[in-house]
């Protein structure tokens, strides 16, 4: 199997740079613009408004519904997780309740319940899927990739448990986010 390549690596990224330090001490340091993907710090490039605005768009919806429902957290992308050996930082990510560290001051030593992946035009789209698989197999209980290009939404369970939801479409929290809904659409508008 591949080593999976981190959301924004791709042919016009800088390479991956090698580095000694473990995904414990990534977590812990300041490093910002990065992902640790087994050995290697993998650059993250700034994001344009399109997928700013699509993050603002899931972010709140799903926000909104988690907070008012008291289902855990959502984090948006600055927030690094512990995900195998990998850390990794998704677009949006969802903790639910019970499993929300004591200590927040800390990195998260666990995958999310639920990781959001943006694919922006620069990304390699199997690396991308690659990275989906690394969240599950970690643990991460659901992850859903948005393609702006096709505003389709992507929806990883296991390796063999795939679906492909379009612009007209509902994307639901199934059983990570119980009651949580919304139309595909509104998270491109």
């Amino acid at each position: 199997m591949e080593t999976p390549a981190a959301h924004h690596f791709s042919l016009e990224s800088p390479p991956p740079e090698t580095t000694t330090m473990t995904v414990e001490e990534f977590l812990e340091s300041d490093l910002e613009g990065y992902e640790y993907i087994k050995g290697e710090l993998v650059p993250m490039p700034p994001k344009s408004l399109e997928l700013g605005g699509i993050s603002t768009n899931v972010a709140l919806s799903l926000g909104l519904y988690v907070r008012e429902n008291q289902k855990g957290r959502i984090y948006m992308p600055y927030t690094a997780f512990k995900v195998g050996e990998c850390g990794l930082i998704p677009d949006i990510a969802f903790i639910s309740t019970d499993r929300i560290p004591a200590d927040l001051s800390k990195p998260f030593p666990i995958p999310p319940n639920l990781a959001v992946e943006i694919v922006s035009r620069t990304d390699v789209l199997h690396q991308v899927e690659e990275k989906a698989f690394t969240y599950l197999e970690a643990g991460t209980q659901l992850v859903w990739v948005l393609k702006p290009r096709s505003k389709t939404v992507t929806v990883y369970r296991s390796e063999t448990d795939i679906t492909l939801l379009t612009r007209n479409d509902t994307l639901t929290g199934e059983n990570v986010i119980e009651g949580f809904s919304c139309q595909v659409a509104e998270l491109f508008e």
